[in-house]
């Protein structure tokens, strides 16, 4: 059986705030709300999922004293609620943003091109004049060039039913004002008001148009700018949380010992593991905001930039051959055989094993392979391999064991191991790169777990 528990990566969905199910002063239920009836249903399942978990967890403090209680449930409450929900709202402010900026930017797309076209044609005028009509010449020349000499007027009655050269050309205009090109403004202008212009005529029109288009696309740059700013303060308002919720942390960690009863100390640590996921949620998003923030992007309309030759990538180190059976680290975990730094795909779950364990304090060799092959690997650096679970041991899953890659496999951290024989684990790439999840397993001696 496996109890799972998820922590909502970046994209996560929309989710009401915890209820209040009496006894501990908490806060009170908000209902569930959506745009849509599918979005209304998630958000009432994890309406009704959050109140069963702080059901669960007050169940299990029971006996504790009502200050410490009520940290412990407002910590779950800021983690697994209001940051999720907060982060539901940067997703979309950001989504509008790009949105708002892609329209602006065609707009004045669209503008510049009609600008452009107008800077042509006043080019044309002063070699023609304004009364020169392209249209007009066109059809003439082709009138020319085709009839070679035979009757027009019967040609110009079968093909058009006009009587008069002149019918005929203005026939002709109105046929080829319908098929015209539209990839360029003039053209567009010019065809929206009347089917033949000269060159004056197409120069006002194209000049009522700019009008038009400078009036678009100076809203939709206000809109882009406006998207902008929510979107940043939706972003500040998460990053607001997320450093309330390493406050309380940090405050509940040392609270924790006080606490009498086994059942309420597993809950307390529960509701800091998923606090401290989070945490890393965060830590690694900004980490991907440096970099990108690191990459030249070029001239973007101000000073020209200079431009940045990039450092070459080092060569990762080789792979080296195993010694026989090196002795592990203090504490039975770990060892420095093989372990050259962190040489695992950034964002993924044997990049998060390595560097969680690494952050506990647990070498771990650079190259054991896919999440799946840890277990078979580890030996042969000296890493003992079984099936008991022990905090800090990364958990081997096999291809297509609890949801794993059916080719790779996956692996995990052990966070906590408790005395009904579930642990709990922490996970990366679990629904995308750099996604963090938490879970609590049951151990039947079905897993394997690299010490």
């Amino acid at each position: 059986m496996t109890n799972v528990r998820v922590i909502k990566p970046a994209l996560a969905a929309l989710v009401a705030a915890a209820a209040c199910v009496g006894g501990l002063a908490f806060g009170s239920s908000q209902p569930a709300q959506a745009d849509t009836y599918s979005d209304l249903i998630n958000a009432q399942n994890q309406h009704a999922a959050s109140v069963q978990r702080e059901a669960e967890l007050k169940q299990q403090l029971a006996g504790a004293s009502q200050d410490l209680a009520n940290k412990v449930l407002e910590l779950d409450d800021l983690t697994n609620n209001k940051i999720v929900a907060a982060q539901a709202k940067v997703t979309q402010a950001n989504e509008d943003a790009a949105t708002a900026q892609d329209e602006a930017d065609a707009a004045s797309g669209r503008l510049s091109a009609a600008q452009k076209d107008k800077e042509t044609l006043e080019e044309q005028i002063k070699q023609t004049g304004k009364d020169y009509d392209d249209a007009h010449a066109a059809v003439a020349q082709l009138a020319r060039d085709e009839m070679h000499g035979s009757n027009a007027s019967d040609v110009m009655s079968v093909v058009t039913g006009a009587t008069s050269t002149q019918d005929f050309v203005n026939s002709m205009q109105s046929r080829d004002a319908l098929s015209r090109n539209e990839a360029n403004a003039a053209s567009s202008a010019a065809t929206s008001l009347s089917t033949s212009k000269n060159r004056g005529e197409r120069l006002a029109a194209i000049e009522k148009q700019i009008a038009v288009l400078k009036t678009q696309a100076d809203e939709k740059a206000a809109s882009a700018q406006t998207a902008a700013e929510t979107a940043q303060s939706e972003r500040d308002a998460l990053d607001k949380l997320r450093q309330e919720g390493e406050a309380r942390r940090d405050e509940l960690s040392s609270m924790i010992d006080s606490l009498d009863s086994q059942s309420a100390k597993q809950a307390a640590r529960t509701v800091l593991i998923a606090s401290q996921v989070d945490s890393y949620n965060r830590q690694f998003q900004k980490e991907q905001q440096d970099a990108a923030n690191r990459v030249d992007t070029g001239n973007q309309g101000g000073t020209p930039s200079t431009p940045v030759t990039p450092a070459p990538a080092p060569a990762p180190a080789p792979a080296p051959a195993p010694a026989p059976a090196p002795a592990p680290s203090v504490g039975g975990q770990g060892t420095s055989n093989g372990d050259y730094g962190n040489a695992y795909a950034a964002g993924q779950c044997t990049y998060w094993a390595y560097e969680r364990r690494r952050q506990m304090g647990i070498g771990t060799p650079s190259y054991l392979g896919n999440g799946g092959d840890w277990w078979r690997s580890a030996p042969s650096y000296g890493l003992r391999v079984d099936h008991n679970p022990q905090v800090g041991a990364a958990l081997s899953f096999l291809p297509g064991q609890d949801g794993a890659d059916g080719t790779w496999g996956h692996v995990a951290v052990v966070e906590a191991v408790y005395g009904d024989g579930t642990f709990q684990i922490s996970e990366m790439n679990v629904g995308g790169l750099w996604m963090m999840n938490y879970r609590t397993l049951t151990n039947l001696g079905q897993y394997w777990f690299v010490h």
